[in-house]
């Protein structure tokens, strides 16, 4: 291959004239950990086989030393100018040797040609596929172990009780009479103003149905990794699917009160709405939006231990900033716009749209939820699979 020599020039001479010298040039290499870009070793220079001048090609010969541990490695084989610097430094093209090793062989697995920038642009391609392809392949290709550990997270967390699995219903049913006797029946809170109790009830569940998934994932999101600290060190173990479990079981207890509110709606005589078809476009953004806080806040958990205690405070807050007990109306009208930019607001009025008035959601704010949704999942996941190979050393 052809490489472009580099020139030097230093001030010499009583007149302060330039002089151009090029010192010597060699072959030399570096050898760089595959996996983490570590320089291993700079390698022994070897001569570039007579004067090449620019443009020239010549052979030269090099003898090249691995580390005596088994692994992979990159070869960076490059002129270099002593006391100025190394060729592929500046910009021109060098040779990479990718080289697996081990006690019985070393095997050239790939050898190219490339260049500083072209290996950045491809770092960067790599990245965004990743970035892309890794969270769904986490959802496409671990489905049997996701689904087998959210049915031993739901049965298992009222296993012993006597109510065992019908806990699942019990709980969010009377968690709901619990704010409904404080909103309703005390407070006297109502969302129109000829609605009764019945139609607060209405108003209520529908709007904590959302929540109780939500809350529940991202409340347990920050201690989940140190909970399961057992599978940290299993290196076949992918990490990852743990905030994807909470957010599904959190979901499931979503189904159950989703039942009990249908319930609802029919015993009241109010009927479920054609307008419900709409509801995948509301739960999916929901499902996102939720596992890539997840993700951020389970590996946030591992570093910042005290993330669960300030999580409970700030979901409280946000529980009672979202118009869950109480109408949007209630709302400060001068500060409504900024309200509305928190995403539970969008998915709890979204779910009242099409669940109870017959209508479709505001097509405006769910589409901007979707951009914030899957900009949260890809963001939370890349986070998580970034950070994820310190956890062993923290726990």
């Amino acid at each position: 291959m052809t490489w472009t020599e580099r020139a030097v020039s230093r001030e010499s001479g009583p007149e302060g004239g330039r002089a151009v010298e090029v010192g010597p040039v060699y072959l030399g290499y570096h050898v760089f950990d595959a996996l983490t870009g570590l320089l291993l070793i700079d390698g022994a220079r070897s001569s570039m086989g007579g004067d090449c001048k620019p443009g020239e090609q010549c052979e030269a010969t090099a003898e090249i030393q691995l580390p005596p541990e088994e692994g992979r490695y990159h070869v960076v084989i490059s002129p270099v100018e002593e006391q100025v610097g190394w060729f592929y430094e500046c910009g021109s093209e060098y040779l990479l040797l990718e080289v697996a090793s081990s006690q019985e062989s070393v095997t050239v697995q790939r050898v190219r040609r490339t260049t500083r920038t072209r290996m950045r642009v491809r770092r960067i391609l790599r990245s965004l596929f990743r970035a892309f392809w890794y969270p769904l392949r986490t959802l496409t290709h671990r489905y049997s172990l996701i689904f087998s550990m959210v049915r031993r997270d739901v049965l298992g967390r009222y296993r012993g009780s006597f109510g065992g699995a019908a806990w699942t219903i019990l709980h969010p049913l009377l968690l709901m009479l619990a704010y409904y006797f404080v909103f309703s029946v005390v407070l006297r809170v109502r969302f129109r103003a000829e609605q009764g109790s019945a139609g607060f009830v209405l108003y209520f569940l529908c709007g904590m149905l959302p929540w109780m998934a939500f809350s529940e994932a991202v409340g347990r999101s920050a201690t989940t990794v140190m909970d399961h600290g057992n599978f940290v060190k299993r290196v076949l173990f992918p990490l990852e699917i743990l905030p994807l479990n909470l957010t599904l079981a959190g979901l499931v207890t979503e189904l159950f009160g989703l039942l009990i509110f249908f319930v609802a709606l029919v015993a009241l005589g109010a009927g479920i709405p054609a307008t419900a078809a709409y509801f995948p476009l509301v739960l999916v953004p929901q499902f996102l939006l939720t596992v890539g806080l997840c993700w951020f806040l389970a590996a946030l958990g591992v570093f910042l231990r005290d993330t669960g205690h300030i999580l409970g405070f700030l979901l409280t807050v946000w529980f009672f900033i979202t118009p869950i007990c109480y109408p949007a109306t209630a709302l400060p009208e001068s500060y409504l716009w900024l309200f509305e930019k928190n995403p539970m607001y969008t998915i709890v009025e979204a779910y009242r749209a099409i669940l109870l008035e017959n209508s479709p959601p505001d097509w405006g704010p769910l589409a901007t939820l979707w951009v914030v949704s899957v900009a949260a999942f890809f963001g939370g996941h890349a986070w998580f699979y970034k950070v994820k190979k310190s956890f062993a050393d923290l726990i």
